[in-house]
Parts: C-alpha cells; structure tokens; sequence
C-alpha cells in the first residue's frame, strides 16, 4: 500500500485553497502512484470569525469540497482521505473528514470529538468549541484489505481513542491536522510516535504548515508517515509540498507478534 501525504498552508480564500489542494493531489498521483492520497484538516478554508467559519462551511454532498474531491478520487481511482471541512448539519456546525473511495463515492465520514480550547503558550486563545459541535462515533473505512482509522488534530492527545481504532483492527490510523507552531515544535512528533507505537499502526500525521489569518496564527507542519515501531520514515520539508511512502503491511504484524500488547491490557 503507497501513501501520499500533502501539506498545506490553507487561507481565508476557499477557492484558492481548494485549487491549491487539486493541484497536489494531482502531482502526487502523477508522480507516486499512491492507493491513498491524505489533505490536511481544515484544508479547504482556514481562518478566524464564527461568520466566515460558517460562511465557509459544507452540506454534504453539495459542498465545493465535497463534489471536487469525490470527482478526484473517480479520476484517479484513489482513495482520498479529505482532511477535514466544516459540516453544517441542521443547526450545527462540524469538523469532518469524509474519505472517498476509487469510484469517487463516500467512503466515511469523521467529526472530531475532541475539540481544541487552549490556551497556547505564545499567547493565542483558540476556542474551537465555539464554532464546532462535538462528533461522538469512531470511525474506520478499508483501503482494500487494510483497515485504516480516523482522527482529527487535538484528538492525538487523547490515546484511548487510538487505542480503541487498533482494538477495530486498525492498521493504519490518519490525522489531519492544523497543529500550531507553539505546541507543534514539542509535543506534534512526540504524540505522533507514541500513537504509532502504543498502536502498532502506521501513523499519517497530515498538517497545515506556516502561517494563516493574516499572519496571527502558525501551523507547526512537518507532515510524516510514522512506522509501527516508532520510526519517521517520510516527512514534508517546511512549506507546501507532498511527501509518500509504501507501507509494508506485514511489518504491522510483525511488531504485534515481537511485543503483543494488545493481549496484555490489564486496565
């Protein structure tokens, strides 16, 4: 299985963002031939003011985004796993992933459950859950043979959640991201490589790269693909770009049966 991993610095301008994202995901499948193509979270808009936010936003299957990266995926016959968008859904708002299969039809849909209220250490406030309503369903999609689990972001925090898409047999988990510079230079490949290493799963860590609004917010970047025994075997340089990599599914099995973990849960 080939992976190709593209990195974004995605603004206020969604058309701009969504040509961006076109642009490289057909440069990569040109050049690498991938079974699956992986954008980052908020890769079609990303700015500030609950106005623009919502402006921004998705119904599904009528979004921009949405009807662009089901036409992709059918063109390329690719799976595409489309970051994450706005989702409006009645009276609320969503930050979701939808993956399309080869045949361009939805595949899943991920709202992130763990949303971001912190306050960074630089000084910026980020209130996701004034905008974004919680998603609460775990969610997996296959890519042939292989299992493959979502998450979102601020979810990496959060290891019970990747513990239970490796229990739904997940061998490959992907997060998108907009990881900020401040927390990024610390905890992004810390938290990434523990994911993959308490899972055993190949890890797709997917982020936003420089800044957004204006120059008032950093996206920390450094997209990788992360093995099964901890080890970074792809990364993007600072800036736009794509980076991939076969993942030897074998290898997964491997690492479970050399350390076999998930038969020796206590708690």
């Amino acid at each position: 299985m080939k992976v190709s991993l593209i990195q974004m610095n995605s603004q206020d301008s969604k058309a701009a963002n969504l040509e961006t994202a076109a642009r490289l995901i057909n440069e990569a499948v040109e050049n690498e031939s991938p079974d699956l193509v992986v954008l980052p979270e908020y890769y079609a808009f990303l700015g500030e003011g609950r106005e623009n936010i919502y402006a921004n936003g998705e119904t599904f299957p009528d979004g921009d985004g949405y009807r662009l990266m089901a036409g992709l995926a059918a063109q390329h016959k690719v799976t595409i796993h489309a970051g994450s968008v706005v989702e409006q859904d009645g009276n609320k708002y969503y930050n979701t992933t939808i993956v399309f299969g080869p045949d361009g039809k939805e595949l899943a849909k991920y709202r992130k459950i763990h949303l971001f209220d912190v306050d960074t250490p630089g000084g910026m406030v980020y209130r996701e859950s004034d905008t974004i309503s919680r998603g609460e369903e775990i969610v997996t999609y296959q890519v042939g043979n292989t299992k493959v689990g979502c998450a979102i972001c601020y979810d990496v925090r959060f290891p019970e959640l990747f513990r239970k898409l490796r229990d739904e047999g997940a061998e490959v988990i992907v997060l998108p991201a907009a990881f900020t510079l401040m927390t990024g230079k610390d905890h992004w490949e810390v938290l990434a490589r523990a994911r993959a290493i308490e899972t055993q799963t190949y890890f797709l860590a997917v982020g936003q790269t420089l800044s957004n609004s204006e120059g008032r917010k950093w996206c920390w970047g450094h997209s990788m693909v992360i093995d099964p025994w901890g080890h970074i075997v792809a990364q993007c340089s600072d800036g736009v770009g794509t980076t991939s990599s076969k993942l030897d599914l074998s290898y997964v099995a491997k690492v479970r049966g050399d350390v076999p973990v998930a038969s020796h849960h206590v708690i």
